[in-house]
């Protein structure tokens, strides 16, 4: 039947430079992220595949391919399994050669670009997320979305396709170790919220390093988010913290343990403090 959506939109009226989110009930009780777009609403669930679908069974296409692998790596346990035990009399020399042959490769470009849909629609849901600060479910899409880029990268058939979304990858791990961080701070955790985004920036850096391109780090706009909200959060530690390194610097060089005094303070300096 067509309706009419004028009376909805003029409700909720869209608001340029603002991410407008909010939650709603379905009709069938359970809740709905919905999110105001220049044209329209975009409406999620807020568990599962954001549309609700269950493709071939499975709470989305991204755990389906991932039970077959699985699937393919249980089988193959079970041809070793069954020549270790004696099978492998009736084992020929051209079922060797075929089973070397065995492409690692086989998600097809039409499956990746289903997956890439997929993930597009995750993406949606971790953005609105964040903005209504459920830090837990946007570290949970995020994690999502990175083993998809895995996927990609070690199972496409395409170079094309393994390279698609890696460029995304940065941006990914970024957000991932923001939500961390915000979700400690909820609860007061400040030291807890720069250990999360300490281990972002050494995952950042590890990964341009495994690219080849070490340069990139301090380049990054990734990088600079996360360095910029440590900044923020350093004064807003314990000073007690960092008088009590200091106590331990001190008594470090009295006992002539230079490199315990060398750690210290580079962990002084980590927190903007003075370790002259």
């Amino acid at each position: 039947m067509d309706r009419d959506l004028t009376e909805l939109l003029e409700e909720w009226p869209f608001e340029a430079g603002k991410i407008s989110v909010r939650v709603i009930e379905g009709k069938d009780g359970e809740p709905r992220i919905q999110v105001r777009l220049d044209l329209g609403i975009l409406q999620m669930h807020v568990a599962g595949r954001p549309d609700g679908k269950h493709p071939e069974g499975f709470d989305s296409l991204l755990e389906y391919q991932e039970s077959q692998i699985d699937q393919m790596q249980m089988d193959e346990i079970s041809e070793q399994d069954a020549q270790e035990t004696g099978a492998e009399t009736t084992f020929s020399e051209s079922d060797e050669e075929e089973e070397d042959a065995r492409p690692n490769r086989f998600l097809t470009p039409e499956e990746c670009k289903a997956l890439r849909e997929e993930a597009q629609q995750y993406y949606h849901r971790y953005i609105a997320l964040l903005v209504l600060e459920d830090y837990e479910a946007v570290v949970r899409d995020t994690s999502r979305n990175l083993r998809v880029l895995d996927l990609f990268r070690d199972y496409a058939i395409e170079e094309e396709d393994r390279n698609a979304m890696e460029s995304h990858r940065p941006y990914i791990m970024m957000m991932r170790a923001r939500a961390l961080a915000s979700q400690a701070m909820q609860v007061e955790e400040n030291k807890a919220a720069i250990f999360a985004i300490d281990e972002g920036l050494e995952s950042l850096k590890t990964y341009y390093e495994s690219i080849s391109r070490p340069e990139l780090f301090e380049e990054s706009g990734e990088v600079q988010m996360l360095r910029d909200m440590r900044d923020a959060l350093v004064p807003k530690l314990p000073v007690s913290q960092k008088a009590e390194l200091r106590q331990r610097l001190d008594a470090a060089i009295a006992s002539e343990n230079f490199e315990l005094a060398a750690i210290l303070r580079d962990e002084i300096r980590m927190l903007g403090g003075d370790a002259s």
